[in-house]
């Protein structure tokens, strides 16, 4: 996206701020308009936050990493018939994915391993079908890792919801007017395994777990660990710098599609995840990535003056998308 300015921040609240979901979703009106007055600030700053009060159980998410780590720590032949390429349902490989490629850098491969599911629920158009819906594929060695997703998966389409309405009330418009483009909306799911260098090797120059890299979706919710070898955000006044961490929040950015829906106002959120460390070559992270969209056929067009900053043509949301997969991909 663009480089801007941004607006001013009020003082006293940092770049990527905590924002308690809870006062929102009990309807406090004056907690509401702190609130969304703090996402809009942050958003056009960032384009990352972090939520707590979201009440997806922390046990859930310990229980989804525990039983994805048994698949991952398989021999390569057992997992290889899960293979897929960037987009599909299963597992992507070392050197599958090169993030940094969506800006336009050839990067050496992404220093990670992933289990991805997608949209599985049919659509009534068979071509949507074809292209945006298949049955997950669930790793017949992690026998309870589908159960625990798809309680997680549930969770997530609520959250989605509860923020999408968040950040239409943050602009000044109706709370309808992004959720309402989520009747049958598509979405992804990463559980991204950052092992360290007995798994991967020593990193090249220029490599990363995550290369550089805007999402590119409406929004993301990320639940991460900390680590040296984690999430950094890019701003203009700060440039690189690592994400603050509170283990009972989930990481908010927004994507691509967001930005150019709000015409730049809001930032799409640029980050990378660093390699393994030197200091700390065995680390190991693991990250479970819900990447939010929309239902397929939106048109997505940006918000006029004076709450967008720029004038995008309108796209058809799962076209913008189905060229940003296809970015990414290795080979």
């Amino acid at each position: 996206m663009s480089s801007r300015p941004s607006s001013p921040r009020t003082p006293g609240i940092p770049r990527i701020p905590t924002i308690d979901l809870r006062p929102w979703l009990d309807g406090d009106p004056d907690a509401r308009t702190v609130i969304a007055r703090t996402v809009d600030e942050a958003l056009q700053s960032a384009g990352f936050l972090l939520v707590t009060g979201h009440g997806v159980d922390p046990a859930l998410r310990t229980r989804i990493r525990e039983a994805a780590r048994a698949f991952f720590t398989l021999p390569t032949e057992v997992k290889q018939p899960y293979a897929v390429q960037v987009g599909g349902r299963g597992w992507l490989g070392p050197g599958a994915e090169a993030n940094g490629y969506s800006e336009g850098t050839q990067t050496p491969p992404d220093l990670k391993e992933s289990l991805t599911f997608a949209t599985h629920e049919p659509f009534e158009d068979p071509a949507t079908d074809a292209e945006w819906s298949a049955p997950n594929v669930w790793p017949a060695e992690a026998p309870e890792l589908r159960k625990l997703c798809e309680e997680y998966l549930a969770g997530m389409g609520e959250l989605e919801n509860h923020l999408l309405a968040l950040l239409g009330e943050a602009l000044g418009l109706k709370a309808d007017f992004f959720t309402r483009h989520m009747d049958h909306p598509t979405y992804g799911f990463n559980i991204n395994w950052y092992p360290g260098t007995e798994v991967v090797g020593e990193p090249e120059p220029g490599q990363f777990r995550i290369g550089p890299h805007t999402d590119f979706g409406t929004v993301t919710i990320l639940d991460r660990q900390a680590g040296k070898g984690g999430l950094q955000v890019y701003t203009d006044e700060g440039g690189w710098e690592d994400a603050p961490f509170d283990p009972a929040a989930f990481t908010i950015n927004i994507g691509d599609l967001m930005a150019r829906w709000t015409g730049d106002r809001w930032r799409s959120g640029r980050h990378r995840v660093l390699p393994p460390p030197a200091d700390a070559p065995a680390e190991e992270l693991m990250s479970l990535v819900y990447f939010g969209e929309c239902t397929p056929g939106t048109v997505v067009e940006s918000v006029p003056a004076p709450v967008g900053r720029v004038a995008y043509p309108p796209v058809d949301s799962h076209v913008y998308l189905r060229e940003k997969l296809d970015s990414i991909t290795v080979g």
